[in-house]
């Protein structure tokens, strides 16, 4: 366990070194928690409002990503989508889930495709506006819970052996 918390450690630092260089900070979080490394993008940076397609200034932050995933290839890469409880409805977006899941598939297509991150590595998830970071009572706090959260984490296979391992010693 130590390893793999000194390897996120060394992934965050170079994460919050790269990513907030020329970047607000209220617009990037990186965090550690055991052996899970959180990136929470606010959406104001990654799209324009009610939309799915990801804007010219999100490149920038994502290239950076890509390549930490990629210097971290036993790693897994989850992308959730998170919204506001406002609803939403417009040509193939329902509601909050669809908005949510396809602002997810937009960022994983980005990685894939632009940025060569292996696609077996990757997860889009839709998380709608189910686990608010505040209450959605104002428009600052509807902002806060309009994110999307990247989730680098080693394969659950490896840190299954990793338990594994433990339990026999």
């Amino acid at each position: 366990m130590t390893q793999k918390d000194s390897l996120n450690l060394a992934i965050k630092f170079h994460l919050t070194k790269n990513l907030t260089d020329g970047i607000r900070d209220e617009d990037i979080e990186v965090n550690v928690e055991k052996t899970v490394v959180f990136i929470s993008i606010s959406d104001k940076l990654l799209f324009k409002s009610g939309s799915y397609n990801v804007t010219d200034k999100a490149y920038t932050v994502l290239e950076k990503i890509a390549k930490v995933i990629n210097d971290q290839p036993t790693m897994e890469v989850m992308i959730e989508g998170h919204t506001d409880t406002t609803p939403i409805k417009r040509d193939i977006i329902q509601d909050n889930w669809d908005l949510s899941a396809l602002r997810a598939t937009s960022i994983t297509r980005i990685l894939q495709y632009k940025y060569g991150v292996q696609p077996e590595r990757l997860i889009a998830a839709g998380r709608s506006q189910y686990i608010p970071l505040a209450p959605n009572d104002t428009a600052a706090n509807k902002s806060i819970n309009r994110r999307t959260k990247i989730i680098i984490m080693p394969k659950l296979n490896q840190f299954f052996e990793l338990l594994e391992q433990d339990a026999t010693k």
